[in-house]
């Protein structure tokens, strides 16, 4: 090669080099961080006027602007304006933390706002965006889309019409027609917030959540549900909805791991079971959905559902769980009488099989039992009831009013047959009181125990066994008093019409006086432990509601 031509190539890449070079150095200018060129394959210069100051760029574009560096196949730099457009894969790298890809970009450097179209994709390592046009801003790392797009994190899947991605929390907030889906729940709403790195779901507007695993749907308005750990809160007024019940709260917390739960609030359990439900109320209620127990406190009230006659019981605490576990723990509480036909004794056995189904249940009530339906009530320290016999056990002192029947002992167990009382049995110091219509005057019977048996859900008899004693008020066909009888015996019945006694019947060893009314001293008639106790009687359901 002769040295003229070696001279003019030496000349024209000393040209290119210094070209080159005097871009990227030029940093300085009043619209912003200027846009550096760090490489490409091809470029063209081209000055228009004072505001036009083109650079194409062709074949692996590399540039620059801080932190933040723009991959493209070719690209258009306004110096001038600061302005970038890039074509056919683009990428964005934010200071490694976020990614974002497209097949055109149009970015603002005295913005440093980033216009996006095309397959676009943003990364933060954690979640995948997708959508076909995003805006982008890299000084507060917020992306923006607003004509659908969707987020694939780990397991979960979620679209919606807007979002809006936050890069330094990881937050994303999807807006109109959101809808996440992960193995196990389906979530809708107007309006989310997800953390692509804490996989936390936070509700801020009505939204819907649907458990596939478990066919459990929830309706909530605000709350959050953590979707790693898969624990949830939920508050103003949350509703729970599984195949066998429905509950309400004001706020809820849950944990489907470990299957515990709190609900506080005016919390409400309403069965779905119409032959064996029943419905809970309570400020707290705590749930155990691994051995399907709960616990209601802060005045907790009990219905227990039969038929038009509901039963409503209250306490300091009640608690509820599965029958066949409670065996395996402690004996159950069964009759001690003898005299119980067979057909009643087959009733309160437990098998050894543990069933699942509806009557596997049982209910607990301590301190301050109240208890009310419309043929019954009842007060006591505390309660056991079945669903597999429907026997109510009352301990410690407990009191059964039936009408103008009051019946008191230490221990007294309840059948339910057919939704109506079927017997009662009164076990040690037994005593049944009843007032004689408006008068101040009572018949009383005392025993050991005292059997009695219902009909159609009023007293039919009763049996007093032990020691049994009676004051009985005799009255003619004009229900004037004839006299009045104290009389004891080993047994003594009495049978009633219309819930009042008729009838008194002594069996073994009777030893009776009988008295007229106007030279007795009605006082010394009363029985040994006679107290009426009329004033802590529960009148009606609303005393129970308004219990505290």
């Amino acid at each position: 090669m002769s040295g003229k031509y070696f001279l003019l190539i030496l000349l024209l890449s000393f040209a290119q080099i210094s070209f080159a070079q005097r871009l990227p150095n030029d940093t300085t200018s009043p619209e912003g961080k200027r846009i550096d060129i760090l490489f490409a394959d091809r470029y063209n210069y081209q000055k228009l006027d004072s505001l036009n100051e083109f650079v194409s760029l062709a074949g692996k574009v590399k540039v620059q602007q801080d932190k933040i560096i723009f991959y493209a196949d070719s690209a258009v730099l306004n110096r001038q304006l600061n302005i970038l457009e890039a074509f056919g894969n683009v990428h964005i790298n934010d200071a490694d933390s976020v990614h974002t890809y497209a097949q055109y970009l149009r970015y603002l450097g005295k913005e440093k706002k980033a216009f996006l179209q095309k397959k676009v994709r943003l990364t933060d390592g954690n979640g995948v965006l997708t959508t076909d046009e995003l805006e982008y801003d890299a000084t507060i790392k917020i992306g923006t889309y607003l004509k659908g797009g969707k987020l694939v994190n780990k397991k979960s899947t979620l679209t919606s019409t807007e979002g809006y991605y936050y890069g330094d929390t990881k937050d994303v907030i999807f807006k109109r027609k959101v809808v996440m889906i992960d193995p196990d729940n389906k979530i809708t709403g107007d309006t989310l917030q997800y953390n692509t790195s804490t996989e936390i779901a936070t509700f801020t507007s009505p939204t819907i959540v649907y458990n596939i695993k478990d066919k459990r749907t929830i309706k909530t308005r605000e709350g959050f549900y953590d979707m790693k750990n898969k624990k949830a809160e939920l508050y103003k007024r949350s509703i729970i909805e599984d195949s066998t019940a429905i509950f309400t709260a004001d706020d809820m917390a849950f944990d489907d791991s470990t299957g515990l739960g709190e609900f506080r609030g005016n919390a409400v359990y309403k069965s779905k079971d119409t032959a064996q439900g029943f419905d809970m109320i309570a400020n707290n209620i705590r749930t155990n959905k691994k051995n399907n127990s709960m616990v209601a406190t802060q005045k907790p009230l009990l219905l227990i559902k039969q038929g038009v006659d509901t039963i409503y019981i209250t306490a300091d605490t009640l608690y509820s769980a599965k029958l066949s576990d409670l065996k395996k723990s402690r004996l159950v509480p069964t009759i001690r009488d003898s005299s119980m036909v067979d057909s009643m004794k087959s009733k309160i056995s437990i098998s050894n099989k543990e069933v699942e189904d509806s009557t596997d249940k049982f209910f607990e009530a301590y301190y301050n039992v109240k208890v009310f339906s419309d043929s019954l009530q009842a007060v006591g320290d505390s309660l056991f009831y079945s669903l597999k016999d429907s026997v109510f056990r009352l301990f410690k002192k407990p009191i059964v009013w039936a009408q103008e029947n009051q019946i008191s002992g230490d221990t007294i167990y309840l059948y339910i047959q057919n939704k109506k009382p079927e017997r009662l049995y009164v076990f040690e110091n037994s005593m049944a009181i009843n007032k004689v219509d408006s008068s101040v005057y009572f018949n009383q019977l005392r025993g050991t125990t005292i059997n009695a048996l219902f009909l159609d859900g009023k007293i039919n008899s009763m049996r007093a066994k032990g020691n049994a004693e009676n004051v009985y008020y005799a009255t003619d066909e004009d229900k004037s008093f004839i006299g009045v009888n104290k009389s004891t015996a080993d047994i003594i019945d009495v049978f009633f019409e219309d819930s009042k006694p008729q009838k008194v019947v002594f069996l073994r060893n009777l030893d009776g006086t009988t008295y007229p009314m106007r030279l007795t001293n009605h006082e010394e008639l009363k029985i040994r432990g006679f107290k009426w106790q009329d004033a802590v009687r529960p009148k009606s359901k609303y005393e129970l509601l308004m219990f505290k």
